[in-house]
């Protein structure tokens, strides 16, 4: 049996090579002119010195939390400082490997727009391929390659998680979540400080325009894209999909059943296959939407997904399997996978309907920016509150049909249909920042106009993949986070959280206090970061007065590391807070109050991700909406109080909303390793 967890190792294996000869056919296509390439390679240069600084202080946390975690194990437990180091490395490898795609992507995307929508959405997604297949390819390549050696070398037992495969297969998944925190939330600090210092030093104090290679913010701005959105997206979705693998592998454990624990892998190694052929169902006709050949290739990956799975299912699960007590079939764990797959599409078209550009709610924003910022802002919220309504019903419905699927193992098997087709949602969501990217370098190296409208529309587009990018990984964060919480009950020896109990009750207020408090950290730090930027961007226009007159080259780097740094700074006590304060309540108070606050944790941090996401994705798109040419266009009065609501929606959006999924599922994966020792 264990010979099985080759496949999906093959299929990782088969998914790096693919995202090889996609960054290779990529690079072959050309870069622009003398200007873009000077532009890019600035670009290019400014990820990689952010990466530096922030992998060299993540590298210090990284070995204090493996310490923390491992210091009370024993023996064979040990190996869960192994694992925390392996799910770390590739999370971080991931990001890494997406930036590189994306900066090689970006000036190539914008030459391409000059001869067309066609050709620049194929560079533009065949660039986001490149980390959404690196990504599954990686995560799937550290899971089976970990259970091989713990089962086939170490000798450990695949069904006895309580004592060896949960807390070492957590560690994987506790390595992964901790570089996603760090990587989104400070790659998202740092986008949003560049952005703030490049609108108020260049065009409101200089006067040069928003896009001008003479700002150094500006430059860090398209930098922070990359190492924001796509090399912290890398490391994000990343830890998604290996905490859903993780939570059907823990439930298959605590059943009992070997091929209850393998099939997960096999499906996800399946859904690393059909992500592949998916990638070529994104095409589309010149004049036609980007749209719709993007949601062709995530609704037809799912199809395949489903045909493609029910032999497998039937053939490798048993026909049937008790748990809780319940007698259940094959048949139901295939139903569940349908459930999960079909709940993250619903979720995905809801979270469009909410965000796209041309869509009622767009439009709102955008004619109530007519009366100025205040009403922007108030419909934003308005928008952004309602659009938690529709998905949670679907999260919803979805938990409580596969539980009556396959139980418990069915929400499990749920959450990894959602995500099964990884390596394809996150190629469409990865698309956005190339995308974004190829906007300003046409500005910057002033290229015709039509290149920028075909490339505005591309971003356009990317602000609403984006958003049902972050709805995916919300989803899959509720049946996942009830999956792990359910092995850590059945850990702790807890059979009823009872929320009768005072201690109880205390866990529940301050688990649904922390995102808010979390979130207030993380938006105050774009506030204190971006006053950090302006100072740089200050001096350098000061003691270099050659920048302006064009005699002086920028600092970029300098400039760069300016920002990683007050991001790196202004994350560490929240980021290390979602580690520490689980095991500060688990030992000071126990695994009941623990699990209070996890649910806590759980229920108000997907809210309030909805929320975010979607309020930022539609002030955003609404615009953008405006500077098309509607209600004045740029310069309008209206442009102006869309700009204020885009700057609200900004933080939300790509620095604290996307965090919450990540924080739900660590400080539950914490919770998890240390629970044998506070029950």
């Amino acid at each position: 049996m264990v010979n099985l967890l080759y496949l999906p190792l093959a299929a990782g294996v088969l998914s790096l090579f693919f995202a090889f000869y996609k960054f290779k056919w990529v690079g072959k296509q050309s870069p622009g002119n003398e200007k873009m390439i000077e532009i890019s390679s600035a670009i290019k240069d400014g990820s990689m010195a952010f990466l530096k600084q922030e992998y060299k202080v993540l590298l210090l946390i990284a070995v204090a939390v493996a310490i923390l975690v491992t210091l009370p194990e024993r023996g064979f437990l040990k190996l869960v400082a192994l694992s925390f180091g392996v799910g770390a490395l590739f999370s971080g490898l991931a990001g890494f490997i997406g930036m590189k795609a994306a900066t090689n992507a970006n000036s190539r995307t914008t030459e391409a727009a000059r001869q067309g929508i066609v050709p620049a959405l194929r560079v533009a997604f065949n660039g986001g391929s490149v980390m959404g297949l690196s990504v599954v390819g990686l995560s799937i390549i550290g899971l089976s390659g970990l259970m091989i050696i713990y089962t086939k070398f170490f000798g450990a037992d695949i069904v006895s998680l309580n004592d060896t495969v949960i807390p070492i297969l957590s560690g994987y998944s506790l390595g992964a979540s901790l570089v996603a925190l760090f990587a989104r939330v400070g790659g998202g600090i740092f986008t949003k400080a560049a952005d703030v210092g490049a609108d108020l030093v260049g065009k409101v104090e200089t006067g040069i325009p928003e896009d001008d290679p003479r700002n150094p913010a500006t430059i860090a701005d398209n930098v922070g894209d990359n190492v924001g959105d796509v090399a912290g997206l890398g490391s994000d979705l990343c830890e998604s999909y290996i905490g859903s693998i993780i939570g059907a592998v823990t439930l298959g454990g605590t059943i009992g059943n070997a091929e209850l624990v393998y099939l997960p892998l096999i499906i996800a190694g399946l859904g690393v296959i059909v992500s592949m052929i998916a990638t070529a169902f994104v095409r589309t006709k010149e004049g036609g939407n980007p749209q719709s050949a993007l949601n062709f290739g995530t609704i037809g990956a799912a199809v395949v997904m489903v045909i493609a799975s029910a032999p497998v299912i039937l053939f490798l699960a048993p026909k049937t399997f008790i748990a809780g007590g319940q007698t259940y079939t094959n048949m139901g764990i295939f139903y569940a996978i349908i459930v999960g797959l079909l709940s993250g599409v619903l979720i995905g078209i809801i979270t469009e309907y909410y965000t796209a550009d041309g869509k009622k709610p767009v439009l709102d924003i955008a004619r109530q920016s007519q009366t100025g910022a205040a009403t922007c802002i108030i419909s934003g919220i308005e928008k952004g509150m309602l659009a938690t309504g529709l998905p949670v019903v679907m999260l919803s419905i979805g938990i409580y049909v596969s539980y009556l699927a396959a139980g418990l193992y069915g929400i499990a098997f749920a959450a990894l249909g959602m995500l099964a087709t990884t390596g394809i949602q996150l190629a469409v969501d990865a698309y956005g920042p190339v995308a974004d990217n190829a906007g300003g370098l046409a500005e910057m190296a002033q290229l015709p106009a039509e290149v920028r409208e075909r490339t505005d529309k591309l971003d356009s587009v990317g602000n609403t993949t984006a958003a049902i990018g972050k709805g995916f990984a919300i989803g899959s964060a509720a049946f996942t986070a009830l999956s792990l919480f359910v092995a850590f009950k059945e850990k702790a020896g807890i059979e009823v959280i009872d929320v009768t109990k005072p201690i109880v009750v205390c866990g529940l207020l301050i688990g649904g206090m922390l995102p808010y408090v979390f979130s207030s950290f993380v938006i105050g730090a774009v506030g204190r970061a971006a006053f950090k930027m302006i100072e740089e961007v200050r001096r350098q226009f000061r003691e270099l007065p050659g920048i302006l007159e064009g005699t002086d080259k920028p600092d970029y780097v300098s400039c760069v590391d300016i920002a990683t740094q007050a991001a790196i700074k202004e994350m560490v006590i929240p980021g290390i807070s979602a580690v520490v304060i689980p095991v500060i309540i688990g030992y000071a108070a126990g695994p009941e109050m623990l699990g209070g606050v996890l649910v806590g944790v759980t229920v108000s941090g997907i809210m309030l991700a909805l929320f975010m996401a979607n309020s930022g994705g539609a002030w955003d798109n609404a615009k953008k909406y405006i500077e098309s040419g509607n209600y004045g266009g740029k310069g309008s009065e209206a442009h102006k109080a869309a700009v204020i609501g885009d700057t609200v929606g900004d933080p939300f959006k790509d620095t604290a909303g996307p965090a919450m999924d990540i924080v739900i599922k660590l400080m539950t994966i914490v919770a998890l390793i240390i629970v044998g020792n506070i029950s």
